[in-house]
């Protein structure tokens, strides 16, 4: 028992003399004060805004027609030069299309609408949408007004078409002497005053001053090469060697009729365009063709984007605005 009692005694003795010997507690440390944070740097002010940007929604008639993109290209061009903002749609021939997308645009609250029309006699619908929307409308290439003045709020780029058949049936006329030959037409869309004009002025012009030239057909290729290539090989078929010229309202049917003639080895035939396109150059350089009447497309775009701008910004100074025809052959192709 004895030595119980003394073994608790030392087991307690140890006990206590390690409590003392541990070390007391640290004070708590004082809370470190927080340095006051740095003023944020003030936000940089914006830039104010600048004016808003101009807007022309530009719709085409087609962009698979050869002339049309280079209206476009013309177009888009001086709308980059001048700082305005291009939007554009391609109504694909579509009349009933080209309608609505330019009521998208007009959704769209676009400044001005520039259009080139699928069918001339049909724009009355977007000439009367853009007038209850207060967006003037400057037409190009096609003139949907004929001989009358624009209505206001409209505006018409473009040129005189009735001088670029009167071009083909002179230079026809100067080409052939008093040589009788047979003349055939291609002709553009029906529904284009570009294509009723242009066949007026060839048929008035060599009805009027060349009796030696007689036109035998007349038939309609809508402005495409493929339709240019189906009627030349039916008339190949039905006239064999009685044809002496193929005359085109735009170079894309005579191109087509180039290379059915080309295929047939019938290379003394004339053939004439409209527009002077990159393609028929190479064509006259080559002797395929015989000329061109150049219109001026890009000029023509680039002419309804500066009324567009002038609308706007100042005052338009002439409308209708024309962009003069002007008669390309061999002799000056390749500096043009």
């Amino acid at each position: 028992m004895k030595k119980t009692i003394a073994l608790f005694t030392a087991m307690f003795l140890i006990f206590a003399l390690l409590i003392g010997c541990a070390p007391a507690a640290a004070p708590a440390e004082a809370p470190v004060e927080e340095a006051p944070a740095e003023e944020a740097a003030p936000a940089e002010e914006a830039a104010p805004a600048e004016a808003d940007e101009m807007v022309v929604g530009f719709v085409s008639a087609n962009f698979n027609d050869t002339g049309q993109v280079f209206i476009k290209d013309g177009a888009k061009a001086k709308a980059k030069e001048l700082g305005v903002v291009f939007k554009e749609a391609d109504a694909q021939e579509d009349v009933i299309k080209q309608q609505d997308l330019v009521q998208a645009f007009i959704t769209e609250k676009v400044d001005v609408l520039v259009v080139v029309p699928v069918a001339t006699d049909a724009m009355d619908p977007i000439i009367k949408a853009a007038k209850d929307a207060g967006i003037p409308v400057v037409f190009v290439n096609r003139n949907p007004f004929g001989k009358n003045q624009p209505p206001e709020g409209t505006y018409y780029v473009g040129s005189e078409e009735l001088v670029a058949g009167q071009k083909q049936g002179d230079y026809l006329g100067e080409l052939v002497g008093d040589k009788e030959i047979n003349a055939f037409i291609l002709q553009g869309k029906l529904d284009n005053e570009a294509a009723i004009k242009r066949t007026e002025g060839f048929v008035t012009t060599v009805e009027a001053k060349f009796p030696n030239i007689k036109i035998i057909d007349t038939q309609v290729g809508n402005w495409q090469r493929d339709q240019g290539v189906s009627i030349t090989e039916n008339w190949l078929t039905a006239y064999g060697d009685d044809i002496d010229a193929v005359v085109a309202n735009n170079d894309e049917m005579a191109l087509g009729a180039v290379e059915v003639l080309q295929k047939a080895g019938k290379t003394e035939v004339i053939v004439l365009g409209v527009d002077f396109t990159p393609d028929a150059k190479a064509a006259i350089l080559e002797g395929k063709m015989v000329g061109s009447v150049k219109q001026d497309l890009a000029g023509q775009g680039a002419g309804g984007v500066q009324v567009a701008y002038d609308l706007l910004t100042s005052s338009v100074k002439e409308n209708p605005l024309w962009i003069p025809f002007v008669l390309i052959t061999a002799q000056d192709a390749a500096n043009n």
